[in-house]
């Protein structure tokens, strides 16, 4: 299992209806990222726009290659892609920036 955490920057005249998209994530959206071995994803949100991302999986660039293949990830990236800085017209599961982890407590 591995530990995964990325940055993001959200626009900071999008933040609210970020977080308001976020409230009500689509049903098969969820499964899919279960399906394609996303466990225990979060997202925190800075009030400056800093999105920080974290999951738990066993392969993460299977998870990501997962995930490209399903019609609702399509989607979901489509939409949210305006909502985002610095991805240069990639989707933004495309541009995450993954951080090293340098210390766990277990």
């Amino acid at each position: 299992m591995r530990r995964v955490c990325f940055l993001l920057k959200v626009r900071p005249d999008r933040l609210e209806e970020y977080q308001e998209r976020h409230r009500d994530v689509w049903a098969d959206m969820l499964s899919a990222l279960r399906a394609n071995g996303w466990r225990n994803y979060s997202l925190f949100l800075r009030p400056d726009g800093l999105l920080v991302g974290y999951l738990e999986t066993d392969d993460l660039q299977a998870a990501l290659e997962g995930m490209a293949r399903t019609d609702v990830n399509a989607r979901w990236q489509a939409e949210m892609a305006p909502f985002f800085e610095d991805i240069e017209g990639r989707h933004p599961d495309e541009g995450l920036l993954t951080l090293d982890e340098v210390f766990h407590l277990d």
